[in-house]
């Protein structure tokens, strides 16, 4: 298969498993509200859309991709800005959530973003700032996941409080906007080259 065909069938593949478990945890975040499952659901989401945008792109001239490449930095901050706005307004209310559900969630999250990450993996250096778009983000979401699963564990075990969930959804909003940052860079280094 041509290297193009094979990225444009990666990230179709990587987009309909984050779609689908978008639909799992955003049900489960609001049945137990919880901020991490929250922001890690609009994750999901966020990343479906960007593996869509990267499979359209793929074929598309090196400042084409920089420009996409931009856009999709910026696309990664609304996740971030969502899982903002949920930790301000359970502030508000800070009730725990249930720690089972929010452990199993995160457990399922981690499986479908390990699988997403070491299927990104082999084509990560293809087309620049689109698949490093691609595969950063799965890189970051299974941190989160890893830090979800933990506050479950820390809400069931040690403190009963709705802090680990609260201080877990606020570290995966920084997390994007991390790699929000790190995307840009590579989109802009990207355009500059194909402008020389």
């Amino acid at each position: 298969m041509p290297p193009m065909n094979r990225l444009r069938t990666v990230v179709i593949w990587v987009a309909v498993l984050n779609l689908a478990y978008f639909g799992v945890e955003f049900t489960t975040a609001l049945a137990i509200g919880s901020v991490s499952l929250f922001a890690d659901s609009i994750d999901f989401l966020e990343d479906a859309s960007l593996n869509i945008l990267i499979a359209i792109a793929v074929g598309w001239s090196a400042r084409g991709r920089a420009y996409i490449g931009m856009l999709l930095a910026i696309i990664l901050l609304a996740p971030a800005l969502a899982g903002l706005w949920t930790a301000w307004q359970k502030l508000a209310l800070p009730v725990p959530p249930a720690p089972l559900p929010l452990t199993l969630t995160g457990a399922g999250a981690l499986m479908v973003n390990l699988c997403c990450a070491f299927i990104l993996a082999r084509v990560r250096d293809h087309h620049g700032s689109l698949t490093k778009a691609a595969f950063l983000s799965a890189r970051n979401d299974v941190l989160a996941n890893l830090a979800i699963i933990t506050a479950g564990g820390v809400t069931a075990f040690l403190w009963p409080s709705a802090w680990p969930d609260l201080i877990v959804g606020i570290a995966i909003a920084i997390m994007n906007a991390d790699a929000a940052r790190e995307i840009w860079s590579a989109a802009h280094e990207e355009r500059r080259n194909a402008e020389a």
